[in-house]
């Protein structure tokens, strides 16, 4: 999964493409460390960040480029792990009105970022409920859909209709339309059931908001983590974690791995099997633990389950390079999956329900 482009390049553009420190082994200016660094992620990551560049910096990138070098393994090693750890604890990423509002002018006309900007600069919200409306509608139905209908029901129902609306359309199908019924027959709820409900929200759903938007840069060198094969991973976090124990423990964490697939929910992994072409499952079983294979062979039917072992079995050895591959795309396709609404994917134990 590629990493947002506009943070990291607004990032390079921030710090004149300098990366600051001796981290590499021969001294590199800091054009040739953003080199260094665009170059390890390659055509596809790299592109993005570039795009965001303007000619000037993009001329002096490439100059960088040509005189580089040979640069060997633990310069880059160590050159990454000093960009996540700069990033990460040092807060070189200012977050202010007017970064903001630059960032904002790069996508979206000027009218629409001087209203968003307008009700940032104003109160929030007065009340639990304007302050949902102000929660973008995603993440906001990311996190209703784990609830009972009922409580979604009562949530949208206080919220501005628009919002509730755009809400609406993020939920899976079945349950957008449970909670339709359910609105259309709402009765008036008691005061206690509604103070519960906004204290569980305040509680839970906008302090963990507010927690995962300071997390910004982990979420975003786990994205980068997710992208490199085991060997590479496994290289970065073990450097990482004799640099900055806590930011490798916080990046593991929040990176979602071919293993976190054995703990979805039968339905979600039978989904997933369904969509899944069957030489990519059987060469990705095939490099599992025995016990990522024994849930996904339990969420088979006996014929078929057989029939994939023996494909197991017929293919011989298989190479780690393809072993990885294939994994990558079980992963890719389960987080394309939970996107859709068709699965849901979750880290750790799921939220208490609010209503019983």
């Amino acid at each position: 999964m590629a990493a947002p482009a506009v943070p990291i390049a607004n990032e390079l553009q921030g710090r004149q493409l300098s990366i600051s420190g001796d981290a590499t082994q021969r001294g590199l200016a800091g054009d040739e460390k953003a080199a260094v660094l665009l170059l390890a992620l390659g055509p596809d990551f790299g592109r993005p960040i570039l795009e965001e560049l303007d000619d000037m910096e993009i001329r002096q990138l490439s100059r960088a480029m040509v005189r580089l070098g040979p640069i060997t393994q633990d310069m880059l090693d160590n050159l990454l792990v000093e960009f996540v750890t700069t990033i990460s604890t040092n807060g070189t990423m200012s977050g202010n009105s007017e970064t903001t509002q630059r960032l904002l002018l790069s996508f979206l006309p000027p009218d629409r970022v001087d209203a968003i900007m307008e009700e940032i600069r104003g109160p929030a919200g007065r009340n639990m409920w304007e302050k949902l409306s102000n929660v973008q509608e995603d993440v906001l139905a990311n996190y209703l859909k784990n609830e009972y209908p009922q409580t979604i029901a009562v949530v949208l129902s206080k919220v501005a209709t628009d919002h509730a609306s755009k809400v609406l359309a993020f939920l899976p199908e079945h349950l957008a339309m449970e909670v339709v019924h359910r609105m259309l027959t709402l009765e008036p709820v008691q005061k206690e059931i509604l103070e519960k409900i906004e204290t569980t929200l305040r509680t839970e759903f906008m302090s963990t908001l507010s927690h995962t938007k300071r997390r910004d840069s982990h979420e975003q060198m786990a994205e980068i983590f997710n992208s490199f094969d085991r060997q590479t991973e496994a290289r970065f976090i073990t450097t990482l974690e004799e640099r900055n124990r806590d930011a490798a423990d916080r990046i593991k964490a929040l990176m979602f791995t071919f293993e976190d697939l054995a703990r979805l929910e039968a339905g979600a992994i039978q989904t997933l099997i369904q969509k899944m072409d069957k030489r990519d499952l059987s060469i990705a079983l095939k490099g599992a633990s025995e016990t990522v294979k024994d849930v996904f062979f339990a969420n088979m039917s006996a014929r078929a389950g057989k029939v994939m072992k023996d494909d197991m079995q017929s293919m011989g050895p298989v190479r780690l390079k393809d072993v990885d591959e294939a994994q990558g795309r079980m992963v890719a396709t389960a987080k394309d999956l939970a996107a859709k609404g068709e699965i849901v994917i979750t880290k750790g134990k799921a939220d208490e329900e609010m209503i019983a």
